[in-house]
């Protein structure tokens, strides 16, 4: 038996004179716990339900909740029960037992009995079984799932005033037992063999706003006394079973005789009717095909829709069942299946009650919004500008969102149904505009841009002017030496910048819009004026200029696998007088080849010159800047010979050649780049010998090879990556070539020094260290014995960056006076702070075989010899040596008087 008004009066009243203190409703938490998961808090049906300590079962939640108090159950897994609610909530303060949002899944449960209780919400709740309420009042059962294709929703037992809504119900909803005033709204039930939905003696059932799938009987049945009952707005499907018991024809609405006094029905929607079988009404026994048939018939049905397909029936633009219900029918919620809000959709005519808009089934259809474009007309202006931002968004209703504007200076966002807001700011800022544009569901699409508010001061133009090098992090980035980039972003610059005008002060120009950081390369080191002009958007302009220092930077050593890059015996182009031949350099090897990527500053070349038809000299320089009067490669007419040159890296990338006079053959030889932010650093060596075969090993044959221990002995720590030697060729029996090279199974087809009978020669040569700390030295035919004398090393933890110099003369004893046999000469120019310096020494008009020796000013001279000298001959050679107060010193031996010519290629600093 239900509960009647005065035992719930005379329970308060026992409960108030058996004592229990009126501050115990305060102290009654209003939420309790339910929670079963293995990873949470140790649950007990016993405990108090805390967070902390929760119920085990949703049972003991409900059998301990108060009025007003809220049972939130956590799903992590399925609860292995039937809950039973028995305990009654107080009219406005209701028990509810609510799913926790944002849990794992579905509260999952076997059923739910809400029995003999009254002022009870449950929500949420998914059953695998059937769902039953008896002798309950005022009950609602919200957002519930019935997952169970044979057991009922069973409302029974003179239960009074239940409301089954939002939910989803795979088995039929029953009302009987002189059960009043059920209301079953905006949920999706499917029939079965009985009616989608079944009233048996339960008077004033409404039914509105359902989506109800037809099956063996009909969609909504009101039978057995079912007086006084309603279906409104709802969507029927019909549907083909494969076999139904009832033989009787099915239908859409079935009223029976003993149920139509003070029924109603209205604004339905019957999707696939007629169809064999299936009539739309059954009405007081009698059946009627059409709306218009009941209509005249009963007065009920009037604004009924039949539609042939149910295809074509739902919840989307241009159905039927859009924007045609009745608003004020009984039962109607305010918000559909999924929670969404009545709205209008502007698309479809408001054929609804009234010109009403709500529309038929258990979902309302809304907008969808895609995507949303920010438009910001001014997204750079000073203090005080007035700001305009539209939306244009992507969705399918026009005029129907609203948009929710914030613009980033902590202000108040500007909510408006107006695609466009206006906004002024009060103070400088980078700030972030961000638009969001909302439907009545709340669905929504985000869209956010920056915006420049800048003082409110006149242009004026400033900018920095810095050397752009390659950064260690990308070592092979296309950076060209003497590049500077002029960043003029520290100008004041209240409007954008519509143009931007830069002068490098060697003639290049260039011409921007908007405002950007440039970058140039310069053909050459010097002083130079950069000017930079700004015109902004409301055309005042500003120039500011700047002096730049040019300069080559200090830089490591990248030691690469030797490899060829010209020969023109092979090109048919031979280097000759009067004319340059520029020459690609590659600083980094891609698996297509060697490629020139400027990242290096200077590069170090074994230079040969062959067949010469005269006698000559063969000057290298950086490409695009003036041919100096250095020389590198000196050769007599008919012969051979080579040098190790170090030559900075023209802008395009390039190096220049070119002979003195005649004609003759060249052959580069790329050996490695000094590149800024990379690479090992140099540390010179007094000259020190390494290997000598006269004394140890014994002449090195024609097509043999000598492995020399080069690194982690003689000073030269083991972690060495390459060593600079001085190499030299003595006693040879033919003409021949020398390779030096790290590894011995990998012999490049390059030279590094070439021989002839009788004559000493010498060549200095950088060789990257190969295993164990090991260099390999070839000649290809004939007997020579080498003597190869180290003058540094580089390493990680080496002393001292190179910095390339626009090949220089220092000094030319030709215009000073012969060095004399067992003199020193002091040659100075050399920068003040450099430890050690590049040069290309060379001996010519020497009277007597001999050597001469560079070493650091103030120095021990050391035993070993820088080039070789030889009467009738001019003799160069590379040699990088120490160097002390800016300055070197040459000795020559006592073989003969000798003019030394000095040229300068770079030196060494400590860093």
């Amino acid at each position: 038996m239900r509960p009647t008004r005065t035992t719930v009066l005379l329970t308060t009243g026992l409960v108030t004179l058996l004592g229990i203190p009126a501050a115990a409703a305060a102290d009654t938490p209003s939420t309790l716990y339910v929670n079963n998961s293995a990873s949470a808090p140790r649950c007990s049906d016993t405990g108090p339900g805390s967070e902390d300590a929760p119920f085990c079962t949703i049972s003991a939640g409900a059998k301990a909740a108060q009025p007003g108090q809220t049972v939130q159950v956590l799903a992590y897994k399925s609860y292995d029960e039937i809950v039973t609610v028995d305990r009654s909530g107080e009219p406005g303060k209701p028990i509810s037992i609510v799913m926790r949002p944002n849990t794992g899944g579905p509260v999952r449960v076997k059923g739910l009995k809400v029995q003999g209780a009254s002022h009870v919400v449950v929500r949420g709740l998914t059953s695998t079984g059937g769902i039953q309420v008896s002798g309950s009042t005022d009950i609602e059962l919200d957002r519930i799932t019935l997952a169970s294709q044979t057991e009922p929703v069973v409302i029974g037992a003179e239960s009074v005033d239940v409301r089954v809504t939002r939910s989803n119900l795979l088995s039929p909803v029953r009302i009987e037992g002189g059960s009043r005033g059920t209301v079953l709204g905006r949920n999706q039930i499917r029939g079965g063999i009985a009616a989608a939905v079944d009233a048996v003696g339960a008077p004033g059932t409404i039914v509105t706003n359902n989506t109800l799938y037809l099956s063996c009987d009909a969609a909504v049945s009101f039978r057995g006394g079912s007086t006084g009952s309603g279906a409104f707005n709802n969507l029927i499907y019909t549907s083909a079973p494969k076999s139904c018991v009832n033989a009787d024809p099915r239908s859409g609405i079935l009223v029976g005789q003993d149920s139509a006094a003070g029924t109603r029905a209205d604004h339905n929607l019957l999707a696939g009717f007629p169809a064999d079988g299936v009539v739309p009404y059954k009405w007081a026994d009698v059946v009627h095909a059409t709306p218009a048939a009941l209509r005249a018939a009963t007065g009920q049905g009037a604004h009924d829709i039949l539609t042939a397909n149910t295809w074509d029936v739902g919840p989307w633009d241009r159905s039927p069942n859009v924007d045609s219900g009745d608003s004020a029918a009984p039962g109607v919620l305010p918000t559909d299946y999924n929670g969404y809000p009545v709205v209008d959709d502007p698309l479809a005519p408001n054929t609804g009650k009234d010109g009403g808009f709500i529309d038929r089934g258990a979902h309302e259809l809304q907008d969808t919004v895609r995507d949303v474009r920010l438009e910001i007309a001014q997204n750079w202006a000073p203090v005080g500008t007035t700001v305009q931002a539209k939306a244009v968004a992507d969705n399918n209703w026009p005029g129907t969102l609203t948009y929710r504007y914030d613009f980033g200076d902590g202000t108040a966002p500007v909510v408006t149904k107006e695609a466009a807001a206006e906004h002024v700011y009060q103070s400088p800022c980078a700030c972030t505009v961000s638009v969001k544009a909302i439907t009545a569901a709340g669905n929504e699409a985000y869209r956010q841009q920056s915006i420049k508010v800048t003082p409110a001061s006149p242009l004026t133009t400033a900018f920095t002017a810095q050397p752009y090098l390659p950064s260690a992090s990308d070592p092979n980035q296309l950076v060209t030496p003497l590049a500077i980039e002029v960043d003029p972003r520290s100008s004041t610059m209240p409007w954008p910048i519509v143009r931007m005008d830069v002068d490098y002060g060697d003639g290049a120009k260039e011409v921007s819009d908007p405002i950007i950081t440039t970058r140039h390369a310069y053909k050459q080191p010097g002083t130079y004026k950069v000017t930079v002009t700004l015109q902004d958007a409301k055309g005042a302009t500003s120039t500011a200029e700047r002096t730049v220092q040019v300069a080559y930077t200090p830089a490591g050593y990248v030691a690469v696998a030797p490899s060829r890059v010209l020969d023109t015996r092979t090109t048919g182009s031979p280097v000759q007088g009067g004319t340059a031949t520029p020459i690609d350099v590659p600083v980094h090897y891609y698996s297509s080849g060697p490629h020139h990527t400027a990242g290096a500053s200077a590069v170090v070349l074994n230079v040969t010159v062959t067949g010469a038809t005269e006698d000559t000299h063969l000057s290298v320089w950086p490409s695009g800047q003036s041919r100096p009067v250095t020389s590198n490669v000196n050769v007599k007419a008919g012969g051979t010979s080579s040098n190790t040159v170090t030559v900075p890296v023209g802008a395009d990338g390039r190096i220049s050649a070119q002979l003195n006079s005649g004609k003759a053959a060249l052959i580069v030889d790329y050996v490695g780049h000094y590149q800024p932010n990379t690479g090992q650093r140099f540390t010179p060596l007094a000259p020190t010998r390494v290997a000598d075969t006269r004394t140890a090993g014994g002449a090195l044959g024609g097509g043999q090879t000598r492995t020399v221990k080069v690194a982690g002995v003689n000073g030269i720590p083991a972690d060495a990556t390459a060593v600079a030697f001085n190499l030299t060729g003595t006693g040879s029996t033919e003409n021949a070539h020398v390779i030096a090279y790290p590894e011995a199974d990998k012999r490049p087809a390059t030279s590094n020094l070439n021989l002839e009978p009788g004559k000493d020669k010498s060549n200095q040569a950088i060789v990257p260290v190969g295993p164990n700390g090991t260099i390999t030295l070839y000649t290809n035919t004939g007997s020579t014995h080498l003597v190869l004398d180290a003058v540094g090393y580089y390493a990680k933890d080496g002393k001292a960056l190179f910095t390339p110099v626009v090949p220089q003369r220092l000094a030319d004893t030709r215009s000073t006076g012969k060095l004399a046999p067992g003199a020193t000469t002091t040659v100075a120019g050399i920068p003040a702070n450099a430890i050690g310096a590049a040069l290309n020494v060379t001996a010519t008009d020497t009277a007597g075989p001999g050597f001469l020796t560079v070493y650091g000013h103030g120095g021990t001279r050391p035993e070993a010899s820088s080039l070789n000298t030889r009467p009738g001959e001019t003799v160069p050679n590379h040699v990088t040596t120490p160097a002390a107060d800016g300055r070197v010193t040459v000795w020559n031996s006592y073989g003969g008087s000798n003019h030394v010519i000095t040229d300068l290629f770079g030196y060494f600093t400590a860093g």
